[in-house]
């Protein structure tokens, strides 16, 4: 709607990677994501910044910024969805189902609110304003919020090798790194790959399920087999 897609896409990709790092642990909540992502926009467009380094290196951090302020008003809101709940409890045990359908919408209306609000009040500011803000940030500042989110993309994708580090799963990320570097291979070819793929694993699960096989993993997992095989 900009007119800039190949800078959203950038934006939208670099706040993804960010993001597969936050994590709720105990009581530490996490930056906001969908508000990271709505202030971050908003800085790119009043700020008229719709180069690379200027997106990784200053609006996405600035909006990370701004998403850890606005926790307050994600923490209010999880403050009271909890009395939301036991409300909508005793509806629940009334028979009401109305009442149970109002308290969620508003419970949706205010998860909304909380990033509506910070929005408003970000688009309040001129962009002028924003655009001499963002070039007063001195480079020893830009360039350590640089880093910072580059070490948080690191630790998002860490997360996600983590989640995959299985013997079975190896095989198709070394795939996925020798096809990364295939620029002449469409998204369509992508695609059709990955449908082969599935295709040739779910065929190996069936034929290795319906032998009896499987040596180690109950015929579940067709890669498990075979490497316990050899």
């Amino acid at each position: 709607m900009t007119g800039h897609a190949t800078a959203g896409i950038i934006l939208g990709s670099s706040l993804q990677m960010i993001a597969l790092g936050w994590a709720n642990i105990g009581a530490a909540v996490a930056p906001d994501a969908a508000l990271a992502s709505v202030a971050s926009a908003i800085l790119m467009v009043q700020g008229g910044k719709f180069d690379l380094s200027t997106i990784t290196g200053t609006i996405v951090p600035t909006g990370i910024l701004l998403a850890t302020a606005g926790l307050v008003l994600t923490t209010l809101v999880r403050f009271v969805s909890v009395g939301l709940i036991h409300i909508a409890d005793a509806q629940a045990e009334k028979g009401s189902y109305s009442g149970v359908s109002i308290i969620h919408l508003f419970a949706l209306l205010l998860q909304g609110l909380r990033i509506a609000i910070p929005a408003a009040i970000i688009l309040a500011i001129p962009a002028s304003a924003v655009s001499n803000a963002l070039n007063s940030i001195p480079d020893w500042v830009s360039k350590g919020l640089a880093i910072g989110g580059g070490m948080v993309v690191v630790v998002g994708y860490a997360m996600v090798i983590n989640l995959m580090a299985t013997r079975e799963l190896w095989p198709f990320f070394f795939l996925g790194f020798v096809l990364a570097p295939l620029t002449s291979i469409s998204l369509i070819g992508m695609g059709i790959l990955g449908v082969v793929i599935a295709l040739i694993y779910l065929t190996l699960e069936n034929k290795i399920g319906s032998g009896g096989s499987g040596t180690g993993n109950g015929g579940g997992d067709p890669i498990g087999d075979i490497l316990n095989e050899y």
